[in-house]
């Protein structure tokens, strides 16, 4: 029983710690994100996706990569954006994008794991997006798109175009305060699990389930091939159970890193956020079974292989991190006086005069908008279930933490 109590502690104060490492780096990013969202309209996005080439393709990474992180924000807007006449392979560029490649998980990715990881992320995602554009390419499924096509109101037809001279407005700091206030919103539940998790996987779950579930993890030296694209595959089956969005499974990637898992496996689990089944179900909602199976079947394919690729790419110029040479998160020290702390309060206080722009934005609209997570009430329940407990977890671990 003690045991269990001091592993709690260490487990609250790791998920708290992990967080307090990475706030500034969330709040830097969404603030960007923000931003950009209030400048770069959907409407202007469709205009220049239209098409099944390169160009559209380009054109539609690089809107997802000025979007929003949340998985949920980026299968809405890709929806809006596929049945407003978007080509496919675009929006299926946009979302990747829109979750891989994005500003803020750059920055978090290099908190908990480091440089090779982010290249990994940024250029791996890109590979990501290329053998997707490919996959649709070579396999066509024009029956399913046109199935999977609805007519869709264009939200933005009647709004102001917002352009870089409006920076000097405060309507425009107001629309970026309910952006920012939007992204939380959107992203906390997945950002609290995630933590909360994170802790009590590094405290609990001992080395050697990983050395079953992965095979090659806890041997020396580079692993085969088929130990590669064995944890590659394991690492998508790990994160479908997860349920957590990108940016909340970067701390549990640090661990599986710490526990030795590959590059290719940690970096296959990173990129498997678009496959949980609350965004297959959500997928299966917007276009039909067939088309979310299709998508889900395709992204598992890709990702697998883009992992493979950016393993073996790092191995030839001998640049694949090295665990040895590795901090784990869990073994730091947290809370001391540092440049990450000193940061931290400047982004909280910057947190603080977006809260004030956006309720201000609040008062004169009169109502909220709500942004829809296409959870089903059910899932949005047990979301809720699950940040409850995580909650009461993470608040009995500090108390039995202070105690000890």
């Amino acid at each position: 029983m003690d045991n269990f109590i001091s592993l709690w502690g260490e487990s609250a104060y790791t998920s708290l710690g992990f967080f307090w490492m990475a706030l500034w780096a969330f709040v830097l990013g969404y603030l960007i994100s923000s931003l950009i969202q209030v400048l770069i309209t959907k409407r202007r996005m469709r205009k220049a996706m239209g098409g099944n080439d390169l160009k559209s393709v380009s054109l539609g990474t690089f809107f997802g990569f000025i979007s929003s992180s949340c998985s949920f924000a980026a299968l809405s807007t890709t929806r809006a954006l596929f049945n407003k006449g978007a080509a496919f392979s675009a929006s299926m560029a946009f979302m990747l994008a829109s979750t891989n490649l994005v500003i803020e998980l750059g920055f978090v990715i290099s908190i908990f794991l480091g440089w090779q990881f982010v290249v990994g992320e940024y250029v791996g995602g890109l590979l990501l997006i290329l053998f997707v554009w490919l996959f649709i390419t070579l396999t066509n499924p024009k029956k399913l798109i046109k199935s999977a096509r609805k007519e869709e109101d264009d939200e933005d037809e009647h709004h102001h175009e917002t352009t870089l001279s409006d920076l000097l407005s405060a309507d425009t700091w107001q629309k970026v305060g309910q952006k920012y206030i939007m992204e939380w919103q959107m992203v906390w539940q997945d950002v609290l699990i995630g933590f909360t998790v994170a802790g009590v996987i590094s405290a609990f779950v001992p080395s050697a389930f990983f050395e079953w579930l992965f095979i090659g993890v806890g041997t020396q030296g580079e692993p085969g091939f088929w130990s590669l694209l064995q944890q590659a595959v394991v690492g998508p089956i790990a994160a479908f159970f997860t349920f957590i969005g990108s940016m909340g499974n970067i701390p549990l990637a640090a661990v599986l890193f710490g526990e030795g898992v590959a590059f290719a496996g940690v970096m296959a689990f990173i990129f498997s956020d678009l496959i949980v089944l609350p965004v297959l179900k959500i997928n299966a909602r917007y276009y039909g079974w067939k088309m979310a199976l299709y998508i889900a079947l395709m992204l598992f394919i890709c990702l697998v292989a883009a992992s493979l690729a950016m393993h073996y790419g790092l191995l030839a110029f001998d640049a694949l991190p090295d665990a040895s040479q590795w901090s784990s998160p869990a073994k730091q020290e947290h809370f001391k006086l540092n440049y990450g702390f000193v940061l931290n309060i400047i982004f909280l206080l910057l947190s603080a005069v977006m809260v004030v722009l956006w309720r201000k934005k609040q008062k004169e609209h009169k109502h909220h908008h709500h942004h829809d997570h296409g959870g089903s009430s059910v899932g949005d329940k047990v979301m809720n279930a699950l940040c409850v407990v995580s909650v009461l977890w993470l608040a009995g671990g500090m108390v039995t933490y202070a105690v000890q």
